[in-house]
């Protein structure tokens, strides 16, 4: 594998929000608990297809989140869900700054890369400031800075036979490891980007430290804390239980989860 990266070529909340119930819930990678209701697994699981459908006809494929000025950014944003992974081996990286850290690229690559923080930050950046949906119904306005994710597929050199993007995390729920995935119209959005940075410090463990993901037309749940490995596939069918995502797999979440 290669350890190098080139700098060159590089309303549903609402609704959400109003059914939102506090307590007695599980935790979530990107939220603190989902209430796992009939009703509320219903909505969130049922009619995938058409919601994926439906937005994909009504909304530009680079149509952007709404960005925000720095006096509007949360003066809290809450270290939700999992906020440390409990492997030795994450917590030994952790202690040391991820200093020997590698991000692992592969699967459906022609280039696969291991990748250390160092070159991660001395490559091409995006900082932004956007607005974090959770599925419980609270939101927050944080900033955001990473390597967007579609330079970083064009250095891996996706196969013809590429669709999909899973992301594979430390963070665990039993002993199944946190997963998500979007498809490449997402991953190469301009808002997509492995986040290093929240508000102008290095990104925090108990905020997904070395690098989350963000997705920024996405609920809270897509945007995997912890990422460890970044994995180009042509199918979800052969991950995990086969519909793209822990919570989807679990209780029956919908994979797209678009805003």
């Amino acid at each position: 594998m290669s350890d190098d990266l080139t700098s060159a070529g590089l309303d549903r909340r609402r609704l959400l929000s109003a059914i939102a119930v506090g307590g007695g819930g599980l935790l979530l990678t990107a939220c603190d608990r989902i209430n796992a209701s009939p009703s509320v697994q219903k909505l969130l699981g049922a009619g995938n297809d058409l919601t994926f459908g439906a937005q994909r006809l009504v909304t530009a494929r680079d149509a952007l989140a709404p960005e925000f000025s720095a006096a509007e950014m949360s003066p809290v944003f809450r270290t939700n869900g999992n906020t440390l992974p409990a492997s030795p081996e994450y917590q030994a990286h952790a202690a040391a700054h991820f200093a020997d850290w590698r991000l692992v690229v592969d699967g459906a690559v022609n280039r696969p890369m291991k990748l250390s923080m160092a070159q991660i930050r001395a490559a091409p950046r995006r900082t932004q400031i956007t607005r974090h949906d959770c599925v419980e119904g609270w939101s927050a306005i944080g900033q955001w800075t990473g390597l967007p994710l579609g330079l970083l597929l064009k250095q891996a050199q996706l196969r013809h036979d590429a669709r999909y993007i899973v992301f594979h995390c430390a963070d665990t729920f039993g002993s199944t490891p946190y997963y998500e995935s979007i498809d490449l119209i997402d991953a190469f959005h301009p808002q997509t980007i492995l986040a290093w940075g929240m508000n102008g410090q290095t990104l925090s463990v108990g905020h997904g430290a070395p690098l989350r993901l963000r997705a920024e037309r996405k609920l809270g749940y897509k945007l995997a804390k912890f990422v460890m490995r970044v994995e180009a596939v042509p199918d979800l069918r052969a991950v995990q239980g086969g519909k793209g995502g822990y919570w989807e797999d679990a209780i029956g979440y919908q994979w797209f989860a678009g805003i």
